[in-house]
């Protein structure tokens, strides 16, 4: 009888918890939603639905339209409930729209921060986010996302290598301890002797980054990186539209989109990055220069796989797993809203917000309220009032945004 109770008590223990993982894309989406074919966001479904990533990173957004298809039509049979960043309209450069977003699961991660860097060519968006587990002692995760400029020519070099630098300059504002940072985006490196390549690598950085992969050389038309090759997913762009709307030709021939990460996540025994998971989805490494879904590329990615890939998009994602070493809190469920508008979100003066406050906590008591560059600019203490002012007499006029800490969902009020 002993023996079969301290049984029970052991299988308790080992389902009580068990490690999770966390799934990381990257992927140049090509112009979403706007370029052809039609309803690409149940092509993306499909792609979605067979790696599940829990945190899901783009560039080439066009527009906010496009998020929400992805959010609510693309991630709509994942088990676990998503959500994503507030989407804020390119700064730097407004003639050109595309622009970065994250979603991800929130039974494992919480964003607390998002913000706007901008550089010589576009922004470069910066994601903070803390991952849910039961112990006190927080894990931050800081997520960069990047489109960096394009095309061959010292000058274009150049423009990379200012971009990165942006970055780098960041990370020296991440002074909490053991922070881990990913670096993902369609980098447009051809070799690894680019100095913006170079420069994500410095050992100099305040927190130093790695190519999880670890494959330097020259890797346009290269047979020996082909397994590494994201573009182009297509030998012809015919059919998918005329000029820039139908995208790169000629085949898999370049490693254009990448995630780095932080060194310590090969050391860590908490949040740890798992050897062997970096892979360029779809490509079976025998498709040099040639359309991903060739019926002579077979490998472990399978044909239909690779259609939806060819159909997609002229880039593949990138992907790569982390193990969380510790247990996730158990995350209730929200059937209500936490907090709402009880005025217009229209104002030149104030603006009411409603908060339920039986759901508040010592971590979720304020409202922050940022810029449409992703800065904070305000914070109002909730003190257990049902309908909070906000003050918008000393804002710019523009578009802002209202969160809580903890919590996920987001309020838009325009400063007229």
């Amino acid at each position: 009888m002993k023996k079969i109770i301290t049984y029970v008590f052991l299988w308790f223990s080992v389902c009580a918890y068990s490690q999770e993982t966390l799934n990381a894309m990257f992927y140049n989406v090509f112009k979403f939603p706007t370029s052809l074919p039609q309803n690409r966001e149940l092509i993306l479904r499909d792609i979605l639905d067979e790696y599940q990533p829990d945190l899901f990173m783009i560039c080439e957004l066009v527009n906010e339209n496009g998020a929400d298809l992805i959010l609510n039509t693309s991630l709509q049979n994942q088990t676990d409930t998503f959500a994503r960043a507030v989407f804020i309209p390119d700064l730097t450069n407004p003639s050109d729209a595309l622009q970065t977003m994250v979603f991800y699961n929130t039974r494992k991660l919480t964003l607390v921060n998002q913000q706007t860097l901008p550089t010589v060519y576009r922004d470069i968006n910066h994601y903070s986010f803390e991952l849910n587990v039961e112990a006190n002692d927080p894990i931050y995760l800081e997520v960069f996302v990047a489109h960096l400029k394009s095309s061959t020519g010292p000058a274009n070099r150049q423009m990379r290598f200012d971009m990165v630098e942006q970055v780098t300059q960041e990370l020296q504002n991440l002074t909490q301890p053991d922070t881990y940072v990913l670096f993902s985006g369609d980098f447009n490196f051809y070799n690894s002797s680019e100095i913006g390549y170079q420069q994500i690598l410095n050992p100099a950085n305040a927190i130093v980054m790695i190519d999880p992969i670890n494959a330097p050389g020259s890797w346009q038309d290269n047979a020996s990186f082909s397994y590494l090759h994201t573009q182009s997913t297509r030998f012809s762009n015919s059919g998918f539209g005329g000029g820039a709307n139908a995208g790169a030709s000629g085949g898999l021939d370049d490693r254009f989109d990448f995630i780095m990460m932080s060194e310590n996540f090969t050391n860590s025994t908490r949040f740890s990055y798992v050897n062997g998971s970096y892979q360029a989805y779809g490509n079976n490494g025998n498709c040099l220069n040639q359309s991903v879904n060739d019926v002579g590329c077979t490998g472990i990615f399978s044909q239909t796989l690779r259609d939806n890939l060819y159909n997609m998009s002229d880039h593949l994602p990138v992907v790569m797993q982390f193990q969380i070493n510790e247990p996730l809190a158990v995350k209730s469920f929200e059937t209500n809203p936490l907090m709402w508008f009880e005025s217009s979100n229209i104002s030149n003066k104030e603006v009411v917000v409603g908060v339920d406050v039986s759901n508040i906590n010592a971590k979720n008591n304020q409202l922050l309220v940022y810029n449409s560059l992703g800065q904070l600019v305000k914070t109002v203490g909730i003190n257990d009032r049902q309908s909070v002012v906000i003050s918008t007499e000393n804002l710019s006029s523009g578009l802002y945004f209202i969160k809580m800490n903890q919590n996920d969902g987001v309020l838009k009020f325009i400063k007229k």
